[in-house]
């Protein structure tokens, strides 16, 4: 067995500590990435995602300045965030994008500050690309069962509301009549929402986390439009683009020149994209089809021969 795998794992993938953390963390990951990401797609609150990764650089520049994990900061912007965002006004389309927006430039500008005085005081730049783009390979054993109770909890929340939040984004007004508190049910997905894209930030970056969150989800709603088939999908396919990241920048590492190794993020986001790309080549075989399939009968039409399906 170890023969056939040999091309694929190279020597000591197995046995690294560090391996195994990520393949733990990065599952946990994109599982609530999927399933948070389904919702996100059909709210049409992409660009809440990406804010939310973006201010989570603002998190994560200040956790490392006073010595606290990233993850911690990452997560506490986040909530802060979208506490603002509610302050502001979620309730429509127009609310959403201003409140993103007031929120994104104020955590943009406490970032310039922070990295600006973490690269001063503390004498480092390796902070801002670990920020940025992510490190999987350096997070530590004992995040893990951080990170797994913080997954667990966005998934206890997303199954406690699931119901109401579908219907709320479906039709906020038959929601609201059939008393669902439209309001509340959001801000608690925009928590949520929240803590999954600070679990994105800690695995690929702040500045890619959207890619995991929304990627693969709009793969899956390609693939199908039932919610339920759409969250397990996306959760299938956030997982493999991960595991697949983490196995190929580990092999990079003994890739010429030997010894630098490309970064996970690059391989992940590579991935999701790829996967997305694919996910539309059914729809644009039936678009061709049908397309051929009209211009087969207005050719008829013009001949003036019966068609086929009514022929005889």
């Amino acid at each position: 067995m170890s023969h056939f795998l040999a091309p694929v794992f190279e020597v000591g993938f197995f046995e690294s500590d560090a391996v195994r953390t990520a393949v733990i963390v990065g599952a946990a990951v994109a599982v609530v990435a999927g399933a948070l990401g389904v919702f996100t797609v059909m709210r049409g609150q992409s660009f809440a995602a990406e804010a939310f990764g973006d201010i989570g650089t603002s998190g994560g520049s200040g956790a490392f300045l006073i010595g606290a994990a990233p993850l911690v900061g990452f997560l506490v912007f986040g909530v802060l965030a979208a506490g603002a965002m509610e302050l502001v006004g979620i309730q429509r389309a127009r609310g959403r994008d201003l409140a993103t927006g007031i929120a994104l430039g104020a955590a943009l500008g406490l970032a310039a500050l922070f990295m600006y005085l973490d690269s001063t005081i503390h004498n480092t730049t390796g902070v801002v690309v670990t920020i940025l783009f992510g490190s999987i390979f350096e997070i530590a054993g004992s995040t893990i069962p951080l990170v797994a109770a913080l997954a667990a909890a966005v998934v206890a929340v997303l199954l406690v509301i699931h119901r109401p939040l579908l219907l709320s984004t479906v039709s906020p007004e038959i929601a609201g009549a059939r008393g669902v508190p439209v309001r509340i049910v959001g801000a608690t997905y925009l928590l949520a929402l929240a803590a999954a894209v600070a679990l994105c930030a800690l695995t690929i970056g702040s500045i890619l986390s959207t890619a995991l969150l929304i990627g693969p989800a709009a793969a899956a709603l390609r693939a199908t439009r039932r919610p339920g088939r759409a969250v397990l999908l996306a959760a299938a396919l956030g997982v493999a683009a991960m595991w697949l990241g983490i196995v190929l920048a580990y092999d990079s590492y003994y890739w010429p020149p030997r010894g630098n190794g490309w970064p996970v993020s690059f391989f992940v986001v590579t991935i999701v994209f790829v996967v997305y790309l694919l996910s539309g080549v059914p729809a644009w075989r039936e678009r061709r089809r049908a397309h051929a399939a009209t211009a087969r009968r207005a050719f008829a039409d013009d001949r003036g021969t019966p068609h086929r399906a009514t022929a005889g």
